[in-house]
């Protein structure tokens, strides 16, 4: 062979070798961590956050990925323990992943943002709404739900003004989540004239509230608020049954899970609680709730649709960066508005949604819920 022709056939191949590594680096998936309880007690919460998640992964692939490139998703158990979260979010950062879908229970998302925010990670809970996640002045952290400073003063302008109780009591489970939002509840009683009787906590895990149920009879109250997750209120309700205690409960939508009717049987008919909007009721997400029951799942539970959008604005977000370095993403997701299953969506300076609102809901005792009009 000619030397000319040697030289050329040798960068002929190397430009059909750059070439080839340039598809393959082009056609490598952008990877999104899912993190959340797989396991302990509230990992039904996880459920719908994953399968909301998966299936926005898997429409999104199907309609070509996101410049070329297709999502991967991978779950992470974090079991709703801040401990455990830490652990996830280092293995995920670990893992080399950009973006994250979770964390679930407040408690367990604010040490995680703390090392993904150092990290540059990006990450989009549809599910924590403690107002302390956002006020740390992040640049990487949103959310696709809304806060305890909304939800709480919803439920508490309700019980003034549609319940109209005598003696209030405001129970929590000491925790970031269950406490912020029943102190935001006790706030707005105490605003609108309503006597907060009794604010007191409980211990997440405990299985006997015959003390607290005492407490709430020698009160005299008429109504209690509990801020905290279904396990304790299942119990709480069921107890307070057996042991004659006749008053309403409300809660937030930690509790609106159909094992809140399995723990607490008939005591949860009539339970009152906050949730997001009925997103599964929407016309516009009808094509995917057929999809979510042709695969045997729920999607009426209040994390499905915001772990979509969650996948959604990542989706959109490299869309309008042009690229999928997490900064570039962070900058897009706070200059744009996007087109989501949960709505046209907007964040403030925060992370947080510029507009979200929660309903109130009757919950009854076959898991079925209807809204408070």
């Amino acid at each position: 062979m000619h030397k000319a022709t040697r030289h050329l056939s040798r960068l002929f191949a190397a430009l059909a070798l750059a070439g080839a590594t340039f598809h393959a680096a082009a056609a490598e998936p952008v990877r999104i961590a899912l993190a959340g309880p797989v396991t302990g007690p509230v990992a039904q919460y996880g459920d719908m956050q994953f399968i909301g998640a998966k299936l926005a992964i898997e429409r999104i692939n199907e309609a070509g990925g996101v410049n070329g490139q297709l999502l991967e998703g991978s779950v992470y158990d974090d079991a709703c323990d801040p401990k455990q979260a830490v652990a996830v979010a280092n293995k995920i950062v670990n893992d080399g992943i950009a973006f994250v879908v979770g964390h679930l229970c407040s408690s367990s998302t604010q040490p995680a943002a703390d090392i993904y925010e150092d990290e540059g990670v990006l990450m989009i809970t549809p599910a924590a709404t403690s107002p302390q996640i956002t006020a740390q002045g992040y640049q990487l952290i949103f959310r696709t739900i809304g806060l305890d400073s909304l939800q709480g003063p919803t439920a508490g302008a309700f019980i003034a003004e549609r319940i109209k109780p005598q003696r209030v009591a405001v129970l929590h489970d000491k925790q970031q989540y269950g406490e912020g939002i029943a102190t935001a509840v006790r706030k707005t009683l105490q605003e609108r004239g309503v006597e907060v009787a009794l604010f007191e906590g409980l211990n997440a895990g405990d299985k006997d509230f015959s003390a607290m149920i005492a407490k709430l009879k020698q009160a005299g109250v008429d109504f209690v608020y509990y801020g905290g997750y279904h396990p304790e209120l299942g119990l709480l309700l069921r107890q307070s049954a057996e042991k004659g205690l006749k008053v309403r409960f409300m809660g937030p939508e930690g509790v609106g899970n159909k094992e809140l009717s399995a723990i607490a049987g008939p005591a949860s008919e009539g339970l009152l609680l906050t949730l997001p909007r009925a997103f599964d009721r929407d016309p516009h997400n009808q094509v995917l709730v057929e999809a979510f029951k042709a695969k045997n799942q729920d999607p009426s539970g209040p994390f499905v649709f915001p772990a979509y959008a969650a996948v959604q604005l990542i989706a959109q977000g490299i869309e309008k960066a042009g690229s999928s370095e997490p900064e570039a993403v962070a900058e897009a997701l706070r200059g744009n508005t996007f087109d989501t299953v949960t709505g046209t969506l907007a964040f403030d300076d925060k992370g947080d949604l510029k507009d979200f609102g929660f309903e109130v809901y009757e919950w009854h005792r076959d898991a079925s819920k209807t809204r408070v009009e």
